[in-house]
């Protein structure tokens, strides 16, 4: 798959026509509360607030995550809710995603750190594209995490 055939954009949950929603959140919720098993509240009032970045592949939603503005001024941009449609993994769209989202963050928050709360098992992943570890890992849902930070 070639970058050109890949597109990219960044739009506010009000701005997602209610197709593009329905796809987001069928996405996120085949990933994160079917395949990885994680009975939890996937639609949790954040989105609502946040920027949705999706890669579009024909009309198809491939890959997405979330954006979450910083709470006050001095507290990180947060990208969350990573996701690459089973379909279209092994095509290093984590990677993109991630960088496509790193891109929106530095243009929309200039300066600002970013947060992530990563999967452990992901720590060298993120760790390639600048993110360092900075808690102990805990639990949540009943996956190992780690909080990481990209310096703004």
């Amino acid at each position: 798959m070639s970058d050109t055939e890949i597109k990219t954009d960044l739009k506010a949950l009000t701005a997602l026509t209610p197709l593009e929603l329905h796809d987001l959140f069928r996405l996120r919720i085949d990933v994160f509360v079917v395949e990885q098993k994680c009975p939890y509240p996937e639609i949790d009032g954040q989105d609502i607030n946040a920027l949705h970045l999706r890669l579009m592949k024909d009309n198809e939603l491939i890959a997405a995550t979330r954006i979450l503005p910083p709470k006050s001024p001095g507290k990180p941009v947060k990208i969350g809710r990573v996701v690459v449609s089973p379909n279209h993994r092994g095509q290093r769209l984590g990677e993109k995603v991630m960088r496509e989202s790193i891109d929106a963050c530095h243009s929309n928050f200039p300066g600002t750190d970013i947060f992530i709360s990563a999967q452990s098992h992901l720590k060298s992943f993120y760790n390639s594209l600048g993110f360092q570890k900075t808690s102990d890992e805990y639990v949540e849902d009943g996956i190992a995490h780690i909080d990481m930070v990209l310096a703004g």
